[in-house]
């Protein structure tokens, strides 16, 4: 599909990547890896053709059409729904070319021609069904229903990235461009999005930080390291493996000849000066000048780092009796009736919107409890991490400041060298810890959100997704960390591989309570796919309390419920026939209009089919949409 030839790219006096060689071929998954700074965004903008390369050629075949999800959306008055039908540039031009045959159609036969032609197009994209396709791609990023007419104006920042994802999945591209597409997203929609993408038809190429994610879908890896591209077989996880063999097996050869070298300098310095081996040391030094260096491997984590030991461990740490948390007078999750000790390792699941944030901020002791009792130990250390935290950094301050006045007393009135040590192993070594935090990338906040967390020795930590921003190399570090942490801890997050690795008991949070979740994050996953995403949580069907047990003992509203949903189904099988033969009877009169395109009263018919075609098309939506929120 495409290759590139002795690429070199760079923004700034050096270069990111340097005389790459690889090619992408037809149907490929591909993930692309590297650490931030190595220039995985600028490839990608260099495919885009937003960035030219300063040597070699990126080859693509005419026509090529490439999608990829914008990171600035204007807050603009278009409903979106349409502008998710924007991402289907073929749709937009036949839907432009019957609106200009339509507006000619009294103007002779090379209009009705022309009006038969764009309809026909119409059918062959399967255009009668695009508002169905994008309500399903919105649906399963969580947006509701009623979402769809609204204006893109009225959603948040990280909405309206969804909103650019939809439109995105919603064209007809060849090749798919993703960049950290699971940052805005939910757990739920991360597996609805999952599940998309390991069906889709196309080309892909992604930058993720997410590694389940990536492992579930991606059959190749380009890897950015030392300015180059690497090209590997297999899933991230078949990527890592090869890789660290390749590392040890560079290691011996990086020692090899590091002392191979030793004696060649050893050899020159000695006999330099010699009449009779002078030409011997010539031909050494201009050998030294020939070979080629071995790079020494690099750890796969930069970052390095440890929780120190709670000064107390009271039992229990927290205990919350018959609470209930929401907002103002709003109950989100009510009944709560836990305890978490020393060592708990929990992880909280739910729907977006079913209140794993506002738990966790009322386990902090961030906001009140709406009713009942929230009781911490008398030694309650609480280290909370939320992405609010970031914004409240100074700006104005650097990272040494923070740590001073924010890090605790361990480190108020501690040297300078262990504050620095400290900071260097969160990425913030030499001069970069005087750097002014306003100049700080998302990732580096939160970096450093988490330096002054570990610095305060909690021994509760609730964290709300700590891994939005994080590279792959933090997270591990941060992993890591949580394995050998020796106090309690909530942790909300969609990262997978985070809670698999580091919680041993799983909460889910759904339709306003807080219960255990029996069974493992794949059991979760599959009970999210048989439940359906509906928004907000708290807004299922009574129904779907009397789904199981005897039908005897169901309350009436089950029946009717059961009884609405197969007048549903019927409607919609009924309503699928008309289309079909809506479409049969459209193509005998296009072939009739072909014969006679000035006959006025076929026209007449087929504007009439096509109208009947967009109202059952649309009738079908809205009834498709009932009977999922039904059956959940």
């Amino acid at each position: 599909m495409l290759s590139a030839r002795d690429l070199t790219l760079r923004r700034g006096p050096e270069p990111l990547i340097e005389q790459a060689e690889f090619t992408i071929f037809r149907g490929d998954k591909v993930g692309l890896t590297g650490a931030n700074g190595t220039g995985k965004s600028s490839l990608f903008a260099a495919l885009l053709g937003e960035l030219h390369a300063d040597r070699g050629d990126i080859d693509r075949p005419v026509g090529l059409t490439i999608a990829h999800v914008e990171q600035e959306v204007d807050a603009g008055p278009r409903a979106a729904i349409e502008f998710v039908l924007d991402g289907d540039l073929e749709l937009r031009r036949v839907l432009a070319a019957i609106a200009h045959a339509e507006a000619g159609a009294g103007g002779g036969g090379d209009a009705a021609m022309a009006l038969a032609e764009a309809h026909a197009s119409y059918q062959s994209i399967d255009g009668y069904r695009a508002r169905a396709r994008a309500a399903a791609i919105m649906h399963g990023l969580g947006f509701a229903p009623h979402d769809l007419e609204r204006t893109v104006a009225e959603f948040s920042g990280g909405w309206r990235v969804r909103l650019a994802m939809a439109r995105a999945l919603n064209s007809r591209a060849d090749l798919l461009l993703l960049d950290e597409p699971t940052n805005h997203l939910d757990l739920d929609a991360i597996v609805w999005l999952e599940d998309w993408l390991s069906a889709f038809s196309g080309t892909l190429m992604m930058i993720s930080h997410d590694r389940e994610f990536l492992d579930a879908i991606i059959g190749r890896v380009l890897h950015i390291e030392n300015r180059a591209v690497h090209a590997y077989s297999g899933n991230y996880s078949q990527f890592e493996q090869k890789r660290a063999e390749e590392l040890a097996l560079q290691q011996v050869l990086q020692v090899r000849q590091m002392r191979r070298v030793a004696q060649i300098t050893s050899f020159v310095n000695r006999f330099r000066a010699s009449a009779t081996k002078s030409r011997q040391a010539q031909s050494r030094i201009k050998m030294l000048e020939r070979m080629e260096r071995i790079v020494p491997a690099h750890v796969d984590s930069p970052f390095e780092f440890e929780f120190a030991a709670p000064l107390k461990t009271p039992r229990p740490l927290l205990t919350v009796e018959d609470a209930s948390c929401g907002y103002g007078d709003s109950r989100v999750v009510g009944g709560i009736q836990v305890s978490i000790g020393p060592l708990d390792r929990i992880a909280l699941l739910g729907p977006n919107g079913a209140g794993k944030s506002t738990l966790t901020k009322m386990l902090a002791g961030v906001a009140a409890p709406l009713s009942g009792r929230r009781i911490p130990a008398a030694d309650l250390s609480v280290g909370y991490f939320a992405q609010q935290q970031l914004e409240q950094l100074r700006p104005d301050c650097d990272a040494f400041w923070h740590m001073r006045n924010l890090g605790g007393a361990d480190f108020a009135q501690g040297d300078e060298q262990r504050v620095r040590d400290h900071l260097g192993s969160f990425g913030f070594a030499g001069d970069r810890a005087f750097e002014a935090v306003g100049r700080f990338s998302g990732g580096e906040k939160a970096r450093l959100t988490l330096a002054l967390l570990v610095a305060r020795r909690p021994n509760l930590l609730l964290l709300d997704e700590p891994t939005n921003h994080l590279d792959i190399d933090m997270r591990h570090a941060l992993t890591v960390a949580l394995q050998s942490f020796e106090g309690g801890m909530v942790i909300v997050s969609h990262d997978r591989h985070l809670i698999k690795t580091v919680a041993d008991s799983l909460w889910l949070v759904a339709d306003g309570r807080l219960k255990v979740f029996d069974g493992d994050l794949d059991d979760y996953q599959q009970w999210m796919r048989s439940r359906g995403r509906t928004a907000p949580a708290s807004a299922a069907p009574a129904a779907k309390s009397a789904r199981r047990g005897n039908p005897a003992d169901r309350p009436k509203g089950a029946s009717d419920a059961r009884a609405g949903l197969r007048k549903l189904r019927r409607e919609i099988a009924d309503i699928e026939k008309r289309i079909a033969a809506i479409a049969a009877e459209r193509i005998t009169v296009e072939a009739e209009l072909c014969k006679n395109p000035m006959h006025e009263g076929l026209q007449a018919q087929y504007a009439d089919l096509t109208r009947d075609a967009a109202s059952m098309e649309s009738r079908w939506m809205e009834i498709g949409t009932a009977i999922e929120a039904a059956e959940t």
